[in-house]
């Protein structure tokens, strides 16, 4: 376990935090540091840890004339150095969740940061307090880190007299993430460094559209964006009317699911996903493209392989006109034996009150992580980063929604054009996606479409690297995964580092 050796506030007020009865006074940043070592495969690490809250402001005119900088926000970070490293040549990642309406718990103390949560996995959950450990695997390893909680979640909150809703959006988000970015980057003198991003779920959307703002409003080029769990454009997760994209980009997650739970017999998972895939790039678009034209041999034979891929019935996805909706399909696959599954992570199942409802109460995979996520974050936070605040710590919230796309009005949700203008502007720009086969909420099959219609020359498509997980949204809580996905982001921070 790391250990504390000193601590630092440097700040006016009591015991390096303040009090949600404080907030009447005029914000000032509150930031703690403390120190650690931890042993890793290269050897032990000294780093030092800073966790509070920075203060936003914006420039304020009045009349045309400058009127200063009001204060909008405060934004809580927690940001792990290492000692003794040249900051010109040490790189630094900048990572976030996504929801809208997460915190960066679950990256933080899932996969990237100096310590981890024991939370165990399907079929053998840590039961509660749960527990804490070092995280041998960390990105510390290889990068500092700076772990973001966007305005509403974590302790991050507007000040007195702000509207949270305008960050509560797409524009308004990015915005004031990326100026997180600049000012921490500015501030510790890290402009020489090089630079990542590493979102998870909605955060992928954010960091693409993070790095074309950040290159187009400062001038910050990176070197990498990891993109785990990755949605880039909403179109190919939305269950629309009229949108029959997903449909066919979440048929090979639905078979992925139904191997898990033992409805593809002996077969590999190779095998099943292969089938899958060819079916839905070809065969599956076409026959819903036709709609009532199919004939009813043709109709007979698109119900058979749909429902022997997903482990349906023929007759529920003819009642269902060969269209299966995904929280529908995570409540009827395993309803012969009175359970749903996950839609966070498929190889995860539930009990439901409601053996006969079309969509489940609960999502069994995210009741099963919530638990020791929240109580390690609590402690973590306190007990070994002394940092204290009274405000909940707010690791997923609904506060945020309603969520503001106007910035996309008579359009769907895309980023790919951002992204492809970063990448087209700065060739050196590396993306790695992390993919769980068993991920219902951002399925595999919808990311490798979106980036294969990403508009760059064919030359930068080499900067694009993929890795598959045999787990689900959060790959990382599958400790095969976890370990192998550490090894592949820190091998690609490595080569993207250009060092």
């Amino acid at each position: 376990m790391g250990n504390a050796q000193e601590t630092d506030t440097g700040k006016p007020t009591a015991n390096g935090h303040r009090t949600a009865d404080d907030r009447d006074t005029t914000p000032v940043d509150d930031l703690v540091t403390t120190r650690h070592t931890l042993t890793v495969p290269q050897g032990e690490l000294s780093y030092t840890a800073t966790a509070g809250r920075i203060v936003l402001r914006t420039e304020v005119h009045t009349d045309g004339a400058f009127d200063g900088h009001q204060p909008k926000a405060e934004v809580f970070l927690t940001v792990y150095t290492l000692d003794g490293a040249d900051p010109g040549e040490r790189p630094v990642t900048f990572a976030f969740n996504g929801g809208p309406g997460s915190s960066s718990a679950w990256l933080h103390l899932g996969l990237l940061g100096p310590r981890r949560v024991l939370s165990g996995d399907v079929g053998a959950l840590t039961p509660p307090p749960y527990g804490l450990a070092d995280n041998a695997e960390t990105l510390l390893a290889h990068s500092d880190l700076v772990f973001i909680d966007p305005v509403s979640t974590g302790y991050s909150r507007t000040v007195k007299g702000e509207k949270p809703a305008d960050f509560h959006g797409f524009q308004g988000d990015l915005e004031s993430v990326g100026e997180v970015i600049r000012l921490w980057t500015s501030r510790n003198g890290r402009w020489m460094s090089p630079k990542f991003l590493a979102g998870e779920s909605y955060g992928t959307l954010r960091a693409a559209a993070l790095a074309e703002h950040l290159q187009s409003r400062y001038g910050m080029y990176l070197n990498g964006l990891m993109l785990i769990s990755s949605v880039l454009d909403m179109g190919t997760v939305r269950f629309t009317e009229g949108n029959d994209l997903p449909h066919t980009l979440f048929l090979p997650t639905y078979a992925a699911i139904a191997h898990y739970h033992g409805l593809h017999g002996d077969r590999a998972l190779s095998d099943v996903l292969a089938e899958a895939e060819e079916y839905a790039a070809r065969d599956y678009p076409w026959a819903l493209a036709r709609g009532a034209r199919l004939s009813t041999e043709e109709r007979a034979a698109a119900v058979d392989k749909i429902a022997g891929l997903t482990g349906l019935s023929a007759d529920y996805v003819d009642r269902v006109n060969l269209r299966i909706e995904h929280v529908r399909f995570f409540t009827e696959l395993l309803r012969h034996r009175r359970l749903v599954v996950g839609r966070l992570d498929g190889r995860f199942t539930g009990w439901d009150a409601d053996a006969g409802r079309e969509h489940f109460e609960d999502d069994p995979s995210m009741q099963a992580i919530m638990g020791p996520y929240a109580a390690a974050l609590n402690h973590y936070v306190r007990a070994e980063l002394e940092y204290a605040n009274d405000l909940p710590y707010e690791v997923l919230t609904a506060r945020v929604r309603p969520w503001s796309y106007k910035d996309f009005e008579g359009a769907h949700v895309s980023v790919t054009g951002k992204l492809g203008t970063a990448m087209r502007a700065n060739p050196y720009l590396k993306v790695h996606v992390g993919l769980g086969y068993h991920d219902g909420a951002t399925p595999y099959f919808a990311a490798q479409h979106v980036l294969a219609h990403l508009p760059i020359p064919a030359e930068l498509r080499d900067n694009i690297s993929l890795a598959y997980y045999e787990a689900g949204h959060m790959m990382y809580v599958h400790e095969p995964s976890r370990i192998r996905q550490s090894a592949d982001l820190g091998e690609f921070v490595r080569a993207a580092s250009n060092r």
